[in-house]
């Protein structure tokens, strides 16, 4: 089978697509056809050593996918060849054939396109988790999303609305502006690119609180990090709370003075943690996300499709932060 593969640190130009043997499932494993492997900023991190975990080279990238089971494993009984599902791999999705375990998968249902089920748990899974559990959102609120245009950001765009708050979208350029009123934003502010100065850096706090409102933020959902978040800080409401989700702009210093000032909580969103300390409380978050998805509130927005020989530049599309919603990797 084919494999889009890291053998040495760098960046997406390195990867090289190799054929490989198909993977065997162990016990409590399935072997799963991939259809879709959709590209999360993780992704360009790990090939280039620079995330959390650092799987053995050879590797391919690539941590959600959906697909159709081929064969399960010794110990397996909820799950049978021909089934669709989605699922999480850490990398590897990157593919024809992933292994997979077997409580990692979710039921993809029928009327649900393989892209569209790739897309779905890292991202929505990420914010569900963020707004509901970290950020205690409610309806009535106002709520600020730094980096509002990606995949993440479309998801805290849309779940937001659907919780009743008032979203403020946070984004680079008018395309990624266009992009986050469609998905619902009720008000876009459209920022620079850093490093920031003191002046810039008070402009920017200055937008944020004229779009937010007298009140401020709620909630901050900072998918983007470096010189953005202190000025989302000096927007925040009194008792709001900033969702630490990201750094793709660099990891953020903030003057911890401000949260005493503001009376404000800062909290990290760590999704992949959650996922593995609190796996029948993530199975919840997924099944609302298939309520919500069948209810159209929300729509995961596939805005570029690659096949598997041109996943590098998938990758690159995503590292570059030039993407707008979802990004995906296809098989056939």
């Amino acid at each position: 089978m084919k494999a889009l593969r890291t053998h040495a640190v760098g960046g997406p130009e390195t990867l090289t697509l190799d054929e490989v043997d198909a993977p065997v499932a162990g016990p409590g494993q399935v072997v799963v056809a991939v259809k879709a492997c959709a590209i999360n900023f993780p992704d360009t991190l790990m090939i280039r050593d620079m995330y959390q975990f650092k799987p053995q080279r050879p590797f391919a990238p690539g941590g959600e996918v959906s697909g159709v089971i081929e064969s399960v494993g010794e110990g397996v009984t909820q799950w049978k060849a021909g089934d669709r599902v989605i699922g999480m791999c850490g990398n590897g999705g990157l593919a024809e054939k992933v292994v997979l375990d077997a409580g990692r998968m979710f039921p993809l249902p029928e009327g649900v396109s393989f892209e569209t089920g790739a897309s779905l748990l890292m991202t929505y899974g990420t914010t569900i988790h963020g707004l509901k559990d970290r950020g205690h959102i409610k309806a009535g609120e106002t709520m600020l999303v730094l980096g509002a245009a990606g995949g993440v950001g479309i998801s805290a765009i849309e779940l937001g609305k659907a919780y009743g708050t008032r979203v403020i979208a946070a984004v680079s350029s008018e395309e990624k502006a266009a992009a986050a009123r469609e998905a619902g934003a009720d008000d876009v502010v459209i920022y620079g690119r850093p490093p920031f100065d003191k002046d810039q850096s008070k402009a920017l706090a200055d937008a944020f609180k004229a779009a937010c409102g007298p009140n401020g933020a709620d909630i901050v959902y900072d998918i983007v990090g470096g010189d953005y978040s202190e000025p989302a800080v000096r927007a925040i409401a009194w008792e709001g709370r900033f969702l630490v989700v990201g750094f793709p702009a660099g990891i953020a210093k903030l003057p911890l003075n401000l949260t005493l000032l503001k009376s404000c909580d800062v909290c990290g969103v760590f999704w992949g943690a959650f996922t593995a300390r609190e796996p029948q409380k993530n199975a919840e978050h997924v099944a609302e996300l298939f309520d919500l998805l069948k209810a159209g509130k929300i729509n995961p927005r596939v805005s570029a499709r690659f096949p598997l020989e041109r996943g590098g530049e998938a990758l690159a599309l995503l590292a570059d932060r030039k993407a707008v919603g979802k990004v995906v990797v296809t098989m056939e």
